[in-house]
């Protein structure tokens, strides 16, 4: 995890780092402290008798290890079918995961909602904020409302368009309100939706991967002039409009700005004395208006700006007021002088990676996930574009691909680190393969638990999945070990590692146990930023309490198939062993975990 790049590397660098070396330091403590503290604290005392809760407990895990006894002996008995069993369980994990909604992040509720106003091209900017009213109208009588923040023509580090607005709402503390910022939005959609003249709505600001404006879907297609531009992005539009949960599809390429273009008759010009300068700075100052001069009141400066009334310039028809000094002196009328004529062209024209492209933005609908229409919009350029149309992601789509396929080669790399350490500490490449069965079993967990509750695969869910893999594996390594230890005393496979589950048990339920209740917190997901920490805590809880209750069952079956390729080990930790080392696990399947 510590050696991720990009933004998922920055996210989690520090979690990594600080889980390897906690890691660490708690495995020098056990290996030193900790038996120092047992050889002070663990002695009892001669004649001690077991209190009521003390044979309770030992009454509940005797008949638990009876249970698991009889189950165990049914497993190794009936070994094809346990096999079979996990392999349709794994089978079965697969068509619930593809069933997982699948994004970047989830939503968190951060008491802010952005909005977003378009209005038609050519609008004014008096159009655009007579509709925005009416929006601002709607959130202002909102009681979750804490403050709201309206304008029209932001820039954002360009040039600002009368066509757009833009608002942000800000909600009360999550204590204070009853609804969720999800909720308030959900609610706000088709009331904004419903205002005629502009399209409005209010979004869920992203938590990760993109601008507090940006949208879900950004897909970008390119080419190599803009009219092919043009034609794939109408044909991928209507196309992508038919899916039904594309919501607010737009494209940033719009060849359909009116403009009125003037051409001047420049010999008529020359004739009467007019020259073209003189053309441009009178359409500029009149219709553009020009800062000609200041003046000062009190401790403010005001520019003075000189420009006809909007009134008169409302229609191309002001060329008809507009005179001209001619050089005789005389006032000539400027639609004498110059043709109007109406025209359409590029509102603007954009690259990405420095090649012409067009992107085509689009929110969700509730309970669509990112994964799902990214799918569908790749088969829907693939199959209805032409060869020419190369087509990229931006945005929050391109970290929701980048990641995915970061952490699936991190998952990977993570299996294949614990399985070269446990072949260099057993010796042997088939105790790993054992051992790591536990994995895949700790993901029908998580997968089962994420499906269960209702939360998707994102980014903190993987994250949660490869820890799993170290998580999980321990179980499998303290039965694996210790039958190796009866193998080596004399005992035949099956027979080891029966003996070894049976005694292994206890440790395995206490450190499974301790792990899901430290997690659980994380997992019920209270307080600040519940959203992201839930799916983590989820499918690490599901994962080892699935792994756990199947471990104990297929990986004795399994070793007890494999275990017969490896030689039984007779070192020099065995040399001593006596009789009496058979005897000593006896007692040890009802309460201590005997030595070994």
């Amino acid at each position: 995890v510590a050696f991720l790049t990009g933004s998922i590397g920055r996210l989690f660098r520090e979690f990594g780092i600080t889980l390897a070396v906690a890691v660490l330091i708690s495995s020098f403590v056990a290996l030193t402290l900790t038996p120092m503290l047992c050889s002070l604290i663990l002695r009892r005392a001669a004649g001690h008798s077991q209190t009521v809760a003390d044979r309770a407990f030992n009454a509940f895990f005797s008949g638990l290890d009876r249970m698991y006894g009889a189950a165990l002996g049914f497993a190794l008995r009936h070994r094809a079918l346990m096999l079979l069993a996990a392999v349709a369980l794994v089978a079965g994990t697969g068509l619930i995961y593809n069933r997982l909604p699948r994004e970047l992040v989830p939503t968190e509720d951060r008491g802010i909602g952005f909005g977003i106003i378009l209005a038609p091209e050519g609008a004014t900017l008096e159009y655009t904020d007579r509709y925005q009213s009416q929006i601002d109208e709607i959130l202002m009588a909102l009681p979750e409302r804490r403050g709201l923040f309206s304008a029209i023509g932001l820039g954002f580090g360009g040039p600002g368009r009368v066509t757009n607005g833009f608002i942000f709402l800000n909600l009360k503390p999550r204590e204070e309100r009853e609804r969720s910022q999800q909720e308030i939005v959900g609610a706000l959609f088709p009331q904004l939706m419903a205002i005629p003249g502009v399209l409005g709505f209010v979004v869920n600001p992203p938590s990760l991967g993109g601008r507090f404006n940006s949208s879900p879907i950004e897909f970008v297609l390119q080419a190599d002039d803009y009219d092919q531009l043009n034609v794939a992005v109408q044909t991928f539009m209507a196309r992508a409009g038919e899916l039904g949960y594309l919501v607010n599809l737009d494209s940033d390429l719009r060849l359909n700005k009116p403009q009125l273009e003037v051409a001047i008759d420049r010999d008529r010009a020359s004739a009467l004395g007019v020259s073209v300068t003189d053309i441009g700075t009178t359409l500029e100052m009149l219709l553009g208006g020009r800062v000609v001069g200041e003046f000062k009141r009190g401790s403010k400066k005001y520019d003075v700006i000189a420009q006809m009334p909007p009134s008169s310039r409302a229609t191309p028809d002001v060329i008809r007021e507009i005179y001209l000094r001619a050089g005789n002196g005389e006032l000539v009328q400027l639609a004498n002088l110059v043709q109007v004529t109406e025209s359409v062209a590029p509102k603007e024209l954009n690259h990405y990676n420095r090649v012409r492209s067009a992107t085509i933005t689009a929110n969700l609908a509730p309970g669509i996930d990112l994964g799902r229409a990214l799918d569908a919009l790749d088969r829907i350029a693939q199959n209805e574009l032409p060869a020419g149309i190369q087509r990229e992601l931006a945005g929050q789509s391109r970290e929701y691909r980048e990641s995915s396929g970061s952490l699936t080669f991190m998952f990977g790399l993570a299996v294949v680190f614990i399985f070269l350490v446990l072949a260099a500490q057993f010796e042997s490449f088939v105790h790993p393969l054992v051992i790591l069965l536990s994995v895949p079993l700790a993901v029908v967990g998580a997968v089962f638990s994420l499906f269960l509750f209702g939360q998707s695969m994102n980014i903190y869910s993987q994250i949660g999945l490869v820890m799993l893999i170290g998580l999980v594996t321990k179980n499998a390594i303290l039965i694996v070990e210790f039958s190796n230890q009866l193998r080596a005393r004399g005992r035949s496979i099956v027979d080891a590692v029966q003996e070894a589950s049976r005694i292994r048990l206890r440790p395995i339920l206490m450190t499974s146990l301790s792990t899901v209740f430290g997690i659980l917190p994380i997992a019920i997901g209270l307080g600040a930023g519940a959203e992201s920490r839930q799916p983590l805590g989820i499918a690490i809880v599901g994962g080892i309490l699935f792994s756990t209750f199947l471990t104990l069952l297929l990986v004795p079956v399994v070793y007890s198939l494999l275990a017969r390729f490896t030689p039984t080990r007779q070192g020099r930790d065995f040399d001593a062993v006596d009789a009496e080392s058979s005897a000593e696990v006896e007692p040890a399947a009802t309460g201590t975990l005997g030595t070994s």
